[in-house]
């Protein structure tokens, strides 16, 4: 392999979208990643910061997308009854009480990462119970 190859170029503009990234606030990066979901069907990958094309999005070669097997559930609000969501985050977290209530208080917060689609979905029946507003990613 040859150093040629092993360079990347990268044009000035280019650069300079990539330092604005890196300096959003995390309030910034998640209007960011809703706006790119809403407007043009692009979602974070759950491994960090690739980003997949959601399927039938241009290009595609018109096969059936893979199913996803592993999801975040992320609490997005906690409504009117922020007492048992924070009880119910303590029990599925296993935090203390005041971890859990910082959690809450932090929406959005992920509450679990990489969980099967059986426990995310169990796991986002609890907390909506209890009074919060979930989402899977």
């Amino acid at each position: 392999m040859s150093d040629e190859a092993a360079t990347v170029e990268v044009s000035a503009e280019i650069k300079g979208l990539g330092d604005q990234l890196v300096e959003l606030t995390l309030k910034q990066a998640k209007e960011l990643s809703d706006y790119l979901k809403d407007e043009h069907g692009i979602e974070a990958a759950a491994g960090g910061g690739a980003v997949v094309v959601a399927a039938g999005g241009a290009g595609g070669d018109g096969g059936a997308a893979e199913e996803k097997t592993e999801f975040n559930v992320v609490l997005t609000g906690f409504g009117d009854k922020k007492l048992n969501v924070v009880k119910e985050v303590k029990n599925i977290t296993g935090q203390s009480l005041m971890d859990a209530k910082k959690l809450v208080e932090g929406v959005p917060a992920t509450i679990k990462e990489g969980a099967a689609k059986d426990e995310a979905e169990a796991i986002k029946e609890k907390l909506e119970e209890a009074g919060g507003s979930v989402e899977l990613q």
